[in-house]
């Protein structure tokens, strides 16, 4: 009974609840800290394919790309001009753009209206196989502070008869 009462008493035994309790506060603090310095892209951005042509043609307005059969034949290039906005219409800059399928791939970035020029290296065009008629590429647009965007079939390649 002697010893009930001594550990009753003892000062030392409420020295381990009050550490545990001061080490969880300042962890909770730090781990706060962390996370409000970890930026977040938190803005959608809008992604516009305002023209598109074959390589050294006169840029057309929309998305499509009307090729003939004689040129579908060969690889060829195209070129397709993108802006990128934020929700309220000023342009995003420095945004990363890039243009993959068909064999070909083009990659840029926009300039300070959000605008991209991209159009396919000698090195990466576009073909299209003997048997098919249509074929498109994917488009994916990454800037600082926005959620990335990808849209497949961005650029569709269409051969005439």
């Amino acid at each position: 009974m002697n010893q009930l009462k001594q550990i009753g008493h003892d000062e030392k035994g409420m020295e381990l609840p009050i550490n545990i309790v001061v080490m969880l506060v300042v962890g909770i603090v730090a781990l706060a800290t962390l996370i409000s310095i970890v930026p977040t892209p938190t803005k959608e951005m809008s992604v516009f394919i305002e023209k598109a042509a074959l390589k050294g043609g006169t840029l057309q307005e929309g998305n499509s790309i009307v090729v003939n059969a004689n040129t579908a034949e060969n690889p060829f290039g195209v070129t397709v001009k993108v802006k990128a906005t934020n929700k309220d219409g000023n342009p995003v800059r420095n945004a990363n753009v890039i243009l993959r399928g068909l064999g070909g791939e083009a990659s840029n970035t926009t300039d300070l209206n959000g605008i991209s020029v991209l159009t396919t290296a000698d090195s990466a065009l576009v073909r299209l196989d003997p048997n098919q008629n249509e074929g498109a590429m994917d488009l994916k647009v990454l800037a600082d502070g926005f959620y990335d965007y990808e849209k497949k079939d961005a650029v569709m390649i269409v051969k005439t008869r």
